[in-house]
């Protein structure tokens, strides 16, 4: 018998000998904003091991916005960040070989107060609005976009607007300082929750725009060399990102185990904010590059060189493709 288990022994281990090596699991350097909603996923990545069930390991580092994680990117100090396509467009079009895994499509939309007369935007002229970024907000483009379109008149000139960080906004609009606010779709929802309602989401603006509402702004944005170093490993990150989601829908102590992070007070901003969340995921296959050039264009003639710099036309390679 002895005999027996070392004959065996050794015909493993000449087995094992004869067999090409695995290559090391990569590990992916994100820098990621850890107070964000994306952290919400990332943590959840990690907990439930979806990266290492998918072949890569993910590093986080805390970042304190993208301005930062942008520049960290492209200096190459990290692998991954996230960030919008549009970005990615730009960058790609000077050179600078990175692609775009989508991660969200959830945006937001023109809050006012619950007594609020107002039903369309037009109900807004005179008025004073609190938008989230800058005047080359993607969201206020776009609702500036329908104004002119649909409604025929110039929102940037017949209001107030007031641009600030998000929370500043929020806070403003809860005090009654704004008669609308145009915020992250995080801070919405906690508007909402603090009995806010929706003039008109950015989504619906886009669709009477003719822009598709599916196209994912944010994604997770990789260093083009990576994902050629490591090949599948695109397609890895989505998986991972995919299957977060998943479980967030299908498992409520997977929520209960990420609370304490979502900071929310009440219970109603805690719902409002995991549906929000999941309202926003990006539904499997391949992004219509058509619809994204339409987006493209649109945004070019309202936000010009400031938004998009030269940019012309969608560059070639801006989107992950599954399977690749």
């Amino acid at each position: 018998m002895t005999f027996l288990k070392s004959l065996i022994g050794a015909a493993v281990a000449a087995l094992l000998s004869s067999m090409p090596a695995f290559a090391e699991t990569p590990v992916i350097r994100a820098a990621l904003q850890l107070s964000g909603t994306v952290n919400w996923e990332a943590d959840t990545i990690r907990h439930y091991g979806f990266d290492k069930a998918n072949g890569f390991s993910i590093a986080v580092t805390d970042i304190a916005g993208a301005p930062a994680a942008q520049i960290a990117l492209v200096a190459g100090e990290v692998d991954m960040i996230v960030s919008d396509w549009l970005w990615v467009a730009r960058e790609r079009a000077a050179g600078r070989d990175l692609v775009f895994i989508p991660y969200s499509r959830a945006v937001g939309g023109l809050m006012v107060p619950a007594d609020s007369r107002a039903k369309t935007l037009a109900d807004l002229k005179g008025q004073k609005i609190g938008v989230a970024g800058s005047p080359i907000d993607k969201s206020w483009l776009i609702l500036r976009a329908y104004a002119q379109k649909v409604e025929h008149f110039d929102l940037a000139e017949t209001t107030e607007q007031v641009f600030a960080a998000p929370p500043l906004v929020y806070k403003a609009a809860l005090g009654g300082e704004l008669q609308g606010a145009l915020n992250f779709w995080n801070f919405g929802a906690r508007m909402q929750a603090a009995g806010m309602r929706t003039l008109l989401g950015v989504d619906e603006a886009a669709r009477a725009l003719g822009l598709d509402p599916e196209t994912p702004l944010i994604g997770y944005v990789v260093r083009g060399e990576v994902l050629k170093t490591h090949p599948k490993l695109g397609e890895a990150i989505a998986a991972a990102s995919r299957q977060a989601k998943e479980k967030l829908s299908t498992d409520p102590s997977a929520w209960a185990r990420i609370r304490p992070m979502m900071r929310a007070e009440t219970d109603a901003e805690f719902e409002a904010l995991k549906a929000g969340f999941l309202a926003g995921t990006p539904k499997q296959g391949a992004v219509n590059e058509r619809a994204a050039a339409r987006m493209l264009a649109l945004m070019a003639e309202l936000g010009g060189s400031d938004l998009v710099g030269d940019l012309k036309e969608l560059p070639d390679g801006v989107f992950h493709h599954p399977g690749s």
